[in-house]
Protein backbone atom coordinates (compact mmCIF):
# COMPACT_ATOMS: atom_id res chain seq x y z
CA UNK A 1 0.00 0.00 0.00
CA UNK A 2 3.28 2.30 1.00
CA UNK A 3 3.94 1.71 -3.10
CA UNK A 4 6.66 3.99 -3.78
CA UNK A 5 7.00 5.85 -0.87
CA UNK A 6 9.70 4.95 2.11
CA UNK A 7 8.61 6.47 5.87
CA UNK A 8 10.12 9.93 6.16
CA UNK A 9 10.68 9.55 9.68
CA UNK A 10 11.39 7.43 12.86
CA UNK A 11 9.03 8.73 14.94
CA UNK A 12 6.09 6.49 15.47
CA UNK A 13 2.77 7.70 15.24
CA UNK A 14 0.94 4.46 16.06
CA UNK A 15 -2.50 5.31 18.49
CA UNK A 16 -3.46 3.77 21.28
CA UNK A 17 -5.93 6.63 22.99
CA UNK A 18 -8.98 8.04 21.76
CA UNK A 19 -10.11 11.73 21.80
CA UNK A 20 -13.28 11.90 24.16
CA UNK A 21 -14.93 15.10 24.89
CA UNK A 22 -18.81 16.48 26.01
CA UNK A 23 -18.88 18.60 22.71
CA UNK A 24 -17.28 19.52 19.31
CA UNK A 25 -14.32 20.77 19.19
CA UNK A 26 -11.65 22.86 16.39
CA UNK A 27 -7.79 22.34 17.09
CA UNK A 28 -4.86 22.85 15.56
CA UNK A 29 -2.20 20.25 16.10
CA UNK A 30 1.65 21.04 14.90
CA UNK A 31 4.39 18.37 15.33
CA UNK A 32 8.20 18.63 14.57
CA UNK A 33 9.76 15.38 12.97
CA UNK A 34 13.36 15.22 11.72
CA UNK A 35 13.19 13.50 8.04
CA UNK A 36 15.64 10.58 7.11
CA UNK A 37 16.83 12.95 3.86
CA UNK A 38 16.52 16.37 2.94
CA UNK A 39 16.53 18.27 0.06
CA UNK A 40 13.67 18.83 -2.93
CA UNK A 41 11.36 15.86 -1.59
CA UNK A 42 8.18 14.99 -2.85
CA UNK A 43 5.78 13.74 0.45
CA UNK A 44 2.91 11.89 0.82
CA UNK A 45 0.64 11.18 4.16
CA UNK A 46 -1.46 8.40 4.83
CA UNK A 47 -3.91 7.57 7.68
CA UNK A 48 -5.73 5.42 9.50
CA UNK A 49 -8.96 6.64 11.39
CA UNK A 50 -8.92 3.83 14.65
CA UNK A 51 -6.99 2.85 17.23
CA UNK A 52 -4.15 0.14 17.29
CA UNK A 53 -3.55 -0.91 20.53
CA UNK A 54 -5.35 -1.01 23.88
CA UNK A 55 -4.06 1.84 26.60
CA UNK A 56 -4.23 0.49 30.36
CA UNK A 57 -7.07 -1.61 30.86
CA UNK A 58 -8.52 -0.55 27.94
CA UNK A 59 -11.71 1.70 30.11
CA UNK A 60 -10.93 4.38 27.34
CA UNK A 61 -9.09 2.64 24.51
CA UNK A 62 -9.01 -0.53 22.74
CA UNK A 63 -7.16 -2.55 19.89
CA UNK A 64 -9.47 -1.82 16.67
CA UNK A 65 -11.38 0.39 18.28
CA UNK A 66 -12.57 2.63 15.14
CA UNK A 67 -12.18 6.24 15.69
CA UNK A 68 -14.86 8.78 15.06
CA UNK A 69 -16.42 11.10 12.21
CA UNK A 70 -14.00 14.28 12.54
CA UNK A 71 -13.32 17.09 9.26
CA UNK A 72 -9.71 18.06 8.58
CA UNK A 73 -10.09 21.77 8.31
CA UNK A 74 -6.80 22.29 6.65
CA UNK A 75 -3.27 20.84 6.97
CA UNK A 76 0.03 22.23 5.90
CA UNK A 77 3.62 20.30 5.68
CA UNK A 78 6.49 23.30 5.88
CA UNK A 79 10.24 24.05 6.58
CA UNK A 80 10.57 23.42 10.54
CA UNK A 81 13.79 24.82 10.62
CA UNK A 82 15.70 23.73 13.93
CA UNK A 83 13.80 25.79 16.39
CA UNK A 84 10.99 23.80 17.85
CA UNK A 85 9.17 26.60 19.08
CA UNK A 86 5.82 26.20 17.37
CA UNK A 87 7.03 28.67 14.03
CA UNK A 88 8.06 27.52 10.88
CA UNK A 89 10.03 29.12 8.01
CA UNK A 90 7.75 31.96 7.09
CA UNK A 91 7.20 31.44 3.14
CA UNK A 92 7.65 27.10 3.55
CA UNK A 93 4.10 25.97 4.09
CA UNK A 94 2.47 24.06 1.42
CA UNK A 95 -0.93 22.89 1.60
CA UNK A 96 -1.74 19.73 1.93
CA UNK A 97 -4.82 18.65 -0.38
CA UNK A 98 -7.02 15.33 -0.75
CA UNK A 99 -8.22 14.10 -3.84
CA UNK A 100 -7.69 18.01 -4.86
CA UNK A 101 -9.59 19.43 -1.39
CA UNK A 102 -8.21 21.42 1.11
CA UNK A 103 -9.83 19.75 3.83
CA UNK A 104 -11.36 16.08 4.17
CA UNK A 105 -14.58 14.61 5.85
CA UNK A 106 -13.35 11.65 7.70
CA UNK A 107 -15.41 8.67 8.56
CA UNK A 108 -14.95 6.53 11.68
CA UNK A 109 -12.60 3.46 10.82
CA UNK A 110 -11.73 5.18 7.42
CA UNK A 111 -8.09 4.86 5.42
CA UNK A 112 -6.97 7.73 3.08
CA UNK A 113 -4.11 9.44 1.36
CA UNK A 114 -3.35 12.73 0.99
CA UNK A 115 -1.97 14.04 -2.52
CA UNK A 116 1.30 14.34 -3.27
CA UNK A 117 3.38 17.69 -2.57
CA UNK A 118 6.57 19.04 -2.87
CA UNK A 119 8.78 20.31 -0.86
CA UNK A 120 12.15 21.69 -0.13
CA UNK A 121 14.07 20.85 3.37
CA UNK A 122 17.70 22.03 4.32
CA UNK A 123 20.17 19.61 5.46
CA UNK A 124 19.32 19.59 9.12
CA UNK A 125 16.07 21.30 9.60
CA UNK A 126 12.74 19.50 10.95
CA UNK A 127 9.50 19.06 8.77
CA UNK A 128 6.63 20.45 10.54
CA UNK A 129 3.37 19.30 9.74
CA UNK A 130 0.17 21.30 11.38
CA UNK A 131 -3.58 20.29 11.18
CA UNK A 132 -6.49 21.77 11.97
CA UNK A 133 -9.12 18.75 13.17
CA UNK A 134 -12.91 19.22 14.33
CA UNK A 135 -15.09 16.81 15.33
CA UNK A 136 -18.35 16.19 14.54
CA UNK A 137 -19.83 15.16 17.14
CA UNK A 138 -18.97 14.63 21.32
CA UNK A 139 -17.57 11.30 22.75
CA UNK A 140 -15.05 9.80 21.23
CA UNK A 141 -13.39 10.92 17.84
CA UNK A 142 -9.90 11.48 17.05
CA UNK A 143 -7.69 8.18 17.93
CA UNK A 144 -3.60 9.32 18.49
CA UNK A 145 -0.44 8.74 20.85
CA UNK A 146 -0.54 8.89 24.21
CA UNK A 147 2.93 9.11 26.40
CA UNK A 148 5.49 11.14 27.48
CA UNK A 149 6.19 13.22 24.02
CA UNK A 150 9.50 12.23 21.70
CA UNK A 151 8.95 14.77 19.70
CA UNK A 152 8.21 18.41 20.15
CA UNK A 153 4.67 19.20 19.52
CA UNK A 154 1.92 22.47 20.20
CA UNK A 155 -1.22 23.04 19.96
CA UNK A 156 -3.43 25.92 19.23
CA UNK A 157 -7.44 26.29 19.57
CA UNK A 158 -8.96 27.17 16.57
CA UNK A 159 -8.14 26.94 12.82
CA UNK A 160 -4.68 28.11 13.08
CA UNK A 161 -3.40 25.51 10.06
CA UNK A 162 -2.00 28.45 8.26
CA UNK A 163 0.05 30.40 11.00
CA UNK A 164 3.64 30.20 10.51
CA UNK A 165 4.62 32.59 13.38
CA UNK A 166 2.59 30.54 15.99
CA UNK A 167 1.73 32.45 18.36
CA UNK A 168 -1.02 31.27 19.21
CA UNK A 169 0.21 27.53 19.92
CA UNK A 170 1.20 26.02 23.30
CA UNK A 171 3.17 22.59 24.32
CA UNK A 172 1.21 19.76 23.93
CA UNK A 173 1.71 17.81 26.63
CA UNK A 174 1.56 13.80 26.10
CA UNK A 175 -1.05 14.11 22.64
CA UNK A 176 0.79 13.35 19.24
CA UNK A 177 -1.95 14.06 16.62
CA UNK A 178 -0.36 12.95 13.16
CA UNK A 179 -0.95 10.98 10.14
CA UNK A 180 0.01 7.17 10.65
CA UNK A 181 2.32 6.96 7.87
CA UNK A 182 4.67 10.70 6.38
CA UNK A 183 6.13 9.13 3.34
CA UNK A 184 8.39 10.22 0.74
CA UNK A 185 9.29 9.13 -2.42
CA UNK A 186 12.43 6.70 -2.68
CA UNK A 187 12.89 3.21 -4.06
CA UNK A 188 14.30 1.09 -1.47
CA UNK A 189 15.67 -2.29 -0.80
CA UNK A 190 13.25 -3.19 1.64
CA UNK A 191 10.83 -1.90 3.80
CA UNK A 192 11.22 -3.11 7.52
CA UNK A 193 8.47 -2.08 9.62
CA UNK A 194 8.85 -2.45 13.69
CA UNK A 195 6.11 -3.53 15.53
CA UNK A 196 6.55 -3.56 19.21
CA UNK A 197 5.31 -1.70 22.50
CA UNK A 198 6.66 1.47 24.18
CA UNK A 199 10.24 -0.03 24.18
CA UNK A 200 9.84 0.06 20.28
CA UNK A 201 8.46 3.32 20.23
CA UNK A 202 11.15 4.36 22.53
CA UNK A 203 9.52 5.59 25.59
CA UNK A 204 11.42 7.75 28.31
CA UNK A 205 14.38 8.64 25.94
CA UNK A 206 15.49 12.29 25.57
CA UNK A 207 12.72 14.26 23.74
CA UNK A 208 13.94 15.26 20.17
CA UNK A 209 16.73 13.13 20.88
CA UNK A 210 16.50 9.54 18.43
CA UNK A 211 17.91 7.72 21.27
CA UNK A 212 15.65 4.73 20.70
CA UNK A 213 17.04 1.88 19.77
CA UNK A 214 14.59 1.85 16.14
CA UNK A 215 16.02 5.22 15.63
CA UNK A 216 19.81 4.41 15.91
CA UNK A 217 19.45 1.15 13.55
CA UNK A 218 17.28 3.20 10.80
CA UNK A 219 20.59 5.28 10.82
CA UNK A 220 23.15 2.70 10.58
CA UNK A 221 21.19 0.83 7.66
CA UNK A 222 20.90 3.89 5.85
CA UNK A 223 18.40 5.21 3.26
CA UNK A 224 18.01 2.35 1.18
CA UNK A 225 16.09 0.88 3.83
CA UNK A 226 12.69 2.07 4.48
CA UNK A 227 11.90 1.94 8.55
CA UNK A 228 8.55 2.29 9.75
CA UNK A 229 8.04 2.33 13.46
CA UNK A 230 4.65 1.43 14.64
CA UNK A 231 6.14 0.73 18.49
CA UNK A 232 3.05 1.80 20.85
CA UNK A 233 3.47 2.44 24.36
CA UNK A 234 0.80 -0.36 26.89
CA UNK A 235 0.22 -2.38 23.27
CA UNK A 236 0.52 -6.04 23.74
CA UNK A 237 0.71 -9.22 21.48
CA UNK A 238 -2.75 -9.91 21.60
CA UNK A 239 -3.92 -6.28 20.06
CA UNK A 240 -1.81 -7.64 16.89
CA UNK A 241 -3.06 -10.78 16.80
CA UNK A 242 -6.47 -9.86 16.43
CA UNK A 243 -5.56 -8.72 13.30
CA UNK A 244 -7.01 -5.60 12.84
CA UNK A 245 -5.41 -1.70 11.90
CA UNK A 246 -2.23 -2.57 13.38
CA UNK A 247 -1.25 -6.18 11.96
CA UNK A 248 -2.57 -4.38 8.80
CA UNK A 249 0.08 -2.01 9.27
CA UNK A 250 2.87 -4.35 10.31
CA UNK A 251 2.16 -6.79 6.80
CA UNK A 252 3.26 -3.74 4.58
CA UNK A 253 6.68 -4.94 5.45
CA UNK A 254 9.66 -7.04 3.27
CA UNK A 255 10.95 -7.39 7.02
CA UNK A 256 8.99 -7.29 10.13
CA UNK A 257 10.33 -6.93 13.37
CA UNK A 258 8.20 -8.07 16.19
CA UNK A 259 9.18 -7.36 20.05
CA UNK A 260 5.85 -7.55 22.25
CA UNK A 261 5.52 -9.45 25.38
CA UNK A 262 5.94 -7.12 28.54
CA UNK A 263 2.66 -5.87 28.67
CA UNK A 264 0.78 -9.47 27.60
CA UNK A 265 3.10 -10.25 30.76
CA UNK A 266 2.16 -7.67 32.99
CA UNK A 267 -1.09 -5.87 32.37
CA UNK A 268 -2.27 -8.46 30.56
CA UNK A 269 -1.82 -11.33 32.93
CA UNK A 270 -1.28 -13.63 30.00
CA UNK A 271 -0.12 -16.89 30.41
CA UNK A 272 3.03 -18.49 28.69
CA UNK A 273 0.63 -20.69 26.26
CA UNK A 274 -1.37 -17.46 25.81
CA UNK A 275 1.62 -15.09 25.05
CA UNK A 276 2.82 -17.76 22.28
CA UNK A 277 -0.56 -18.01 21.19
CA UNK A 278 -1.06 -15.20 19.82
CA UNK A 279 2.94 -14.79 18.61
CA UNK A 280 2.32 -17.82 16.85
CA UNK A 281 -1.05 -16.30 15.49
CA UNK A 282 0.40 -12.35 14.62
CA UNK A 283 3.32 -14.70 12.59
CA UNK A 284 1.34 -16.76 10.55
CA UNK A 285 -0.83 -13.89 9.98
CA UNK A 286 1.85 -12.12 8.84
CA UNK A 287 2.61 -14.89 6.47
CA UNK A 288 -0.37 -15.21 4.55
CA UNK A 289 -0.22 -12.12 2.28
CA UNK A 290 -2.82 -11.54 -0.24
CA UNK A 291 -0.21 -10.59 -3.05
CA UNK A 292 2.15 -13.41 -2.49
CA UNK A 293 5.15 -11.59 -1.23
CA UNK A 294 7.27 -13.42 1.37
CA UNK A 295 7.36 -11.20 4.62
CA UNK A 296 10.49 -11.98 6.17
CA UNK A 297 9.66 -12.16 9.75
CA UNK A 298 12.25 -11.33 12.87
CA UNK A 299 10.94 -12.19 16.53
CA UNK A 300 12.61 -10.62 19.64
CA UNK A 301 13.24 -12.16 22.32
CA UNK A 302 10.88 -10.90 25.51
CA UNK A 303 12.99 -7.68 27.21
CA UNK A 304 13.84 -7.53 31.11
CA UNK A 305 11.47 -5.97 32.79
CA UNK A 306 12.16 -6.81 36.68
CA UNK A 307 9.33 -9.19 36.93
CA UNK A 308 8.97 -11.17 40.12
CA UNK A 309 6.82 -14.33 40.94
CA UNK A 310 4.74 -15.58 38.46
CA UNK A 311 5.55 -12.99 35.97
CA UNK A 312 9.15 -13.71 35.92
CA UNK A 313 7.98 -17.25 35.28
CA UNK A 314 6.11 -16.68 32.45
CA UNK A 315 8.95 -14.35 31.15
CA UNK A 316 11.29 -17.33 31.26
CA UNK A 317 9.19 -19.56 29.74
CA UNK A 318 8.02 -17.36 26.94
CA UNK A 319 11.95 -16.96 26.21
CA UNK A 320 12.98 -20.24 26.23
CA UNK A 321 10.60 -21.12 23.87
CA UNK A 322 11.74 -18.08 21.18
CA UNK A 323 15.01 -19.06 21.51
CA UNK A 324 14.47 -22.81 21.04
CA UNK A 325 10.90 -23.74 19.38
CA UNK A 326 10.07 -20.40 17.95
CA UNK A 327 6.65 -19.93 16.47
CA UNK A 328 6.22 -21.30 12.81
CA UNK A 329 6.88 -18.88 10.14
CA UNK A 330 10.00 -17.06 12.33
CA UNK A 331 13.27 -16.81 10.39
CA UNK A 332 15.19 -14.85 12.70
CA UNK A 333 14.85 -14.65 16.51
CA UNK A 334 17.13 -11.56 17.98
CA UNK A 335 17.65 -12.08 21.84
CA UNK A 336 17.90 -8.91 22.83
CA UNK A 337 16.66 -10.06 26.30
CA UNK A 338 20.08 -11.36 26.33
CA UNK A 339 21.72 -7.52 25.54
CA UNK A 340 19.56 -5.95 28.44
CA UNK A 341 19.60 -9.00 31.20
CA UNK A 342 22.16 -8.54 34.68
CA UNK A 343 24.15 -11.99 35.15
CA UNK A 344 22.30 -15.26 35.68
CA UNK A 345 20.28 -16.14 37.71
CA UNK A 346 18.92 -12.61 37.59
CA UNK A 347 18.41 -12.07 34.06
CA UNK A 348 14.59 -11.61 34.21
CA UNK A 349 16.46 -8.34 36.02
CA UNK A 350 17.35 -5.16 33.41
CA UNK A 351 21.39 -4.36 34.03
CA UNK A 352 20.50 -0.52 35.81
CA UNK A 353 22.81 1.15 33.76
CA UNK A 354 20.39 0.66 31.03
CA UNK A 355 16.96 1.74 33.19
CA UNK A 356 15.71 5.39 32.14
CA UNK A 357 15.73 5.91 36.04
CA UNK A 358 15.99 3.72 39.09
CA UNK A 359 12.18 2.62 39.38
CA UNK A 360 11.83 2.62 35.70
CA UNK A 361 12.85 -0.37 33.24
CA UNK A 362 12.06 1.22 30.17
CA UNK A 363 15.70 1.35 28.15
CA UNK A 364 17.52 4.74 28.28
CA UNK A 365 19.27 5.86 25.04
CA UNK A 366 22.66 4.06 26.48
CA UNK A 367 20.76 0.90 25.83
CA UNK A 368 19.87 2.67 22.67
CA UNK A 369 23.06 2.34 21.40
CA UNK A 370 23.97 -0.94 22.08
CA UNK A 371 20.92 -2.84 21.48
CA UNK A 372 21.25 -1.43 17.73
CA UNK A 373 25.23 -2.04 17.17
CA UNK A 374 24.23 -5.66 18.25
CA UNK A 375 21.41 -5.82 15.75
CA UNK A 376 23.06 -4.01 13.01
CA UNK A 377 25.80 -6.61 13.33
CA UNK A 378 23.35 -9.02 13.86
CA UNK A 379 21.38 -8.65 10.75
CA UNK A 380 24.17 -8.19 8.56
CA UNK A 381 25.34 -11.74 9.10
CA UNK A 382 22.09 -12.91 8.51
CA UNK A 383 21.33 -14.81 5.63
CA UNK A 384 19.60 -11.86 2.68
CA UNK A 385 17.62 -14.81 0.56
Amino acid sequence: MRGTYASLSVVSTATNYIMEQDNVITRTYRTYIKPRESGQLELRFWHSNSVDSTWDVGSVAKGSMPGGAWRIEAAYAADGGTGRNGQVVPGTSVQVMFDGDPGKEVAPGETFWSDPLQIELPKGHDLAFTWTITTLSSGKTVPYNTEGLLVSAYEAEGNKADDEFGAAFVPAASRLVMPAFAGYARSVKQRMIFLGDSITQGVRTAKDGYQYWVSRIADGLGQDYSVWNIGSGWARAYDASADGPWLAKAAEGDIVAIALGVNDIDIGARSSRELQDDLSAIVRRLKQREDGTKTRIILFTVPPFNFMGDREAVWRSVNEAIRTRPPEGVDAVFDIADILSRPAPEEHRIEPKYMSSSDDPHPNGLAGAVIAEAFLKWFEAQPKN
